[in-house]
């Protein structure tokens, strides 16, 4: 671990960098971004390597949610970047006359990422993105869990960038404590909602905006009115990606009972079908983080009622794709968000039924709806409070760059992706400009005999 000192210093620094102006040209953005976006590409066999060894991932896998997305977001960042710092001109009242009013976007300062183990690549580089955009210097403490990824970010970055401008600090939960000691411009946190409320906590004892991207129950509601092969495809791929550890994964299933003998079979099949006979051999499926949380998921399977699924290989934190029949409203599985491979099922008669089950409990990050029918998407759209809704699909909102991303409640503060990250790092400073040629001397004293013209013009 760092000492306190170097880490006082690294922060001293980048806040003195960052008042040099260095990085506020637009040009300057620009370069960072495509300097990034080609060290990830030159990089790519590194960072699957790595995620393999920390979490099990295959390439296919760590390409598509880990990789791919950020190029994206890069490309997409900079094709935009000019339109989004130019400054937005608003009206002004008749009382301002001769003036113009504008708001102008300003980077915030020097930024703190706190990033996850269960994507620990993309979910640190995403908002690093919208802070180089945003023209924000940046630490990077990524999870101590993933210890092989953490390795790689700090060669890539601190390798090849200046260390005044973005720097990735390893080490355990004692480094981030000292680093949240420092009086960062924002702080930029994900994972889940006990930690979330500690940095909150510190942030808050220094006036220090936050974003938290966290979790909760992500409900999965699936309608009679679908194409249940398709459905049942969707839910699998979604739930068991990562092996469930994705915090937009949907959490349990609310079913209509009409046709929920239908759609067990038919994800029974498509995790046959996605993973073979014996899951455990599989290439695309991968494993639990650490001993902690294997224990942890083992403890949540019951003795009865799994349908498909419950073996477990502990000397490989091994779980294969689960799913649970009959589960009680009130049992411990539906306490707190699994963020696991296994996956509860409860029926209901009524989408509100289904609706007023959700409401009961914390907000979630996702709600995903599987139906065809347009009246029962308004209505859960509209009756529900969730930091999203997927409509038809699970988990793939997430690679919407036009969505804003995040939580409400429970789920999370804020949200990023594309302009949002943008927004959420850079300061919108209200400017008021007027000119000299013209003055009434009405609102300057002394007043007698003024409020009458003043009621007459202005109202």
């Amino acid at each position: 671990m760092l000492q306190t000192e170097t880490i006082s210093m690294i922060f001293k620094e980048q806040c003195q960098y960052f008042v040099s102006g260095k990085t506020k040209p637009i040009q300057f953005r620009q370069e960072k971004l495509k300097q990034l976006k080609q060290l990830i590409i030159d990089q790519e066999n590194e960072i699957v390597k790595a995620l393999n060894e920390d979490l099990g991932k295959c390439h296919f896998e760590s390409y598509l949610s880990e990789i791919r997305i950020i190029k994206k977001e890069i490309d997409h960042t900079i094709n935009n970047l000019k339109k989004w710092v130019k400054p937005r001109y608003v009206s002004t009242p008749i009382e301002q006359f001769p003036g113009t009013a504008f708001i102008q976007p300003q980077p915030k300062g020097v930024i703190l990422i706190i990033s996850p183990w269960n994507y620990p690549f993309s979910l640190a580089i995403m908002p690093l993105i919208g802070a180089i955009a945003a023209g924000n210097c940046a630490i990077i403490k990524p999870s101590e869990l993933t210890p092989n990824t953490s390795n790689l970010l700090a060669k890539l970055i601190n390798n090849h960038f200046d260390h005044n401008y973005m720097k990735v600090i390893e080490g355990s939960k004692e480094t981030s404590q000292e680093l949240l000691k420092e009086k960062f411009a924002h702080i930029f946190f994900t994972g889940s909602p006990s930690i979330g409320k500690i940095v909150m906590e510190a942030a808050a004892k220094q006036l220090i905006p936050v974003t938290l991207e966290l979790g909760g129950k992500s409900p999965c509601i699936v309608d009679n009115n679908i194409n249940i092969k398709e459905t049942a495809k969707r839910i699998v791929w979604g739930k068991f990606l990562n092996a469930g550890q994705s915090c937009i994964a949907p959490d349990y299933l609310l079913v209509n009972q009409s046709i929920k003998s239908k759609v067990l079979e038919a994800i029974k099949e498509a995790i046959k079908e996605f993973y073979g006979e014996n899951p455990f051999q599989s290439p695309d499926y991968g494993r639990i983080i650490n001993e902690y949380h294997f224990k942890r998921l083992s403890a949540l399977l019951p003795q009865d009622n799994i349908i498909v699924g419950g073996q477990v290989i502990p000397q490989e934190n091994y779980i294969s794709p689960t799913v649970i029949d009959n589960i009680s409203p009130n049992s411990p599985i539906m306490e707190d968000e699994i963020f696991g491979p296994i996956l509860p099922v409860l029926d209901y008669d009524e989408i509100e039924e289904a609706i007023a089950f959700i409401n009961q409990r914390p907000k979630p990050l996702a709600i995903y709806l599987f139906s065809n029918d347009k009246t029962q998407q308004k209505k859960v759209v509209k009756n529900t409070l969730s930091g999203g809704v997927g409509i038809n699909d699970t988990v793939m909102q997430y690679g919407v760059l036009t969505l804003p991303f995040g939580g409400i409640g429970n789920s999370g503060i804020g949200c990023y992706h594309g302009k949002a990250s943008f927004d959420t790092f850079s300061h919108y400073k209200s400017v008021l400009k007027r000119s000299f040629w013209f003055e009434t001397n009405l609102r300057f004293p002394p007043y007698q005999g003024k409020l009458k013209w003043i009621k007459r013009l202005l109202g």
